[in-house]
């Protein structure tokens, strides 16, 4: 893997993972609307359920199809690889 492949994962889970965290604490507070954002979730990090299973951390791979995270809604279209809809 090239320094700039490396670099750009990095940052990629470091946005993740921060997007989580803040997605989670608004929505507890109902200040904002999430959304299921399928395609990119690490393996074993998915929030919950995959077409072959029904707990979350139970992906089998990254960027999984049917593995999805939730982000702040309008986020998942800004992530490359990121759907909506598995």
């Amino acid at each position: 893997m090239t320094p700039t492949r490396i670099a750009i994962a990095a940052a990629l889970a470091s946005a993740l993972a921060g997007t989580v965290a803040i997605s989670e604490r608004a929505e507890a507070q109902g200040k904002m609307t999430v959304e299921k954002c399928y395609g990119v979730s690490k393996a074993g990090q998915n929030d919950c359920q995959t077409d072959n299973s029904s707990c979350a951390g139970t992906s089998k791979k990254d960027n999984q199809p049917d593995a999805w995270i939730a982000v702040p809604k309008g986020t998942c279209q800004k992530i490359v690889g990121g759907m909506v809809k598995s």
